[in-house]
């Protein structure tokens, strides 16, 4: 099984949480044990597992990136001013396997699924789940 998930972002720099899209569809697919794939289309966007007690870690995360790869400073800001969001992408990386364990996502209790914006806010992200395994 296969779903796009469409998201909005609303800053150029952010962790936003897509676990329950991606529960919904481990859920609507029926397998119960495999793997989801969850894969961000774009080159300056990322998929991170990540905690999601409280805002803390998704900003530590975004201000960790931006002190190693700042922006304005490399080649490609001559073509769109957004080298530092490619770098932060290719660094994170473009996608996440989950196992699926009896119907459920295998996350412990603190993780969580994040789209990681590098280059927003955009109108609509798109990030692909594929669910594979038994039923």
């Amino acid at each position: 099984m296969q779903k796009i998930i469409k998201i909005r972002t609303d800053r150029k720099n952010g962790l936003f949480d897509i676990t329950k899209n991606v529960l919904d569809i481990i859920k609507d697919s029926k397998i119960r044990y495999g793997i989801a794939s969850v894969y961000a289309r774009g080159s300056t966007a990322a998929i991170m597992i990540q905690e999601n007690w409280d805002q803390s870690v998704q900003n530590d995360v975004v201000t960790l990136l931006n002190r190693l790869i700042p922006s304005g400073i490399w080649e490609h800001d001559h073509q769109d001013n957004n080298g530092d969001a490619h770098l932060k992408a290719g660094l994170v990386g473009a996608s996440e396997t989950i196992p699926v364990m009896d119907g459920n996502a295998g996350l412990s209790t603190w993780q969580n699924i994040f789209l990681c914006e590098f280059d927003g806010p955009r109108n609509q992200r798109e990030v692909v789940v594929t669910v594979i395994g038994e039923n």
